[in-house]
């Protein structure tokens, strides 16, 4: 009886996220994950409206998943896999645990307290943008960036795990690099 009542809650509680939020269509699998067919826009302008959480569990969206300008502290909830862009910027995130381990194009984290690229998706489809956190390294970043680099404004001081490959422009300005090593 509880896990049914449990059960029901959950599909509200999604059903709720998703009249607010989900461009598309969306499905529920049997681990209570949810795919998309679609966009997630998480775009809140009223500090009333933000979020501090993400409030469902997702696996896959198709489109984009953007989350920026609320007040997420934790990606859990993120999709596994984004076809699109993948937007966390503007929150209170000072780690990347739970981000995807694929996304299809952008992937921006600006403006938050990131200290750590470690968690970062394993591929990203387009550019990789961190300008304004508190990042000391690139270790973590994936090898190829298939588009732009901007990792500005942060406390980067050595370009050890710096990438083999960036297919676009690259801007590490304002951070003191004096060294260059691998």
């Amino acid at each position: 009886m509880i896990k049914l009542f449990e059960q029901f809650n959950n599909e509200q509680i999604i059903k709720d996220f998703a009249e607010k939020y989900i461009i598309g269509k969306y499905s529920i699998n049997e681990d209570g994950s949810v795919d998309v067919t679609g966009d997630v826009k998480v775009i809140n302008t009223s500090p009333q409206s933000k979020l501090n959480n993400i409030p469902i569990r997702f696996n896959k969206v198709s489109g984009v998943f953007r989350i920026n300008g609320n007040y997420i502290t934790s990606l859990e909830g993120c999709p596994k896999w984004v076809g699109g862009e993948f937007n966390c910027s503007a929150n209170e995130l000072t780690s990347l645990l739970h981000s995807p381990d694929y996304v299809g194009g952008d992937f921006k984290c600006t403006y938050n307290d990131i200290t750590s690229l470690k968690d970062c998706p394993k591929e990203i489809g387009g550019s990789f943008l961190c300008t304004s956190n508190d990042l000391s390294t690139l270790e973590g970043i994936p090898n190829i960036i298939y588009g732009e680099l901007y990792c500005e404004i942060n406390h980067i001081t050595t370009l050890k795990g710096f990438p083999s490959i960036i297919k676009g422009d690259l801007s590490i300005r304002y951070n003191g690099i004096r060294k260059v090593d691998s």
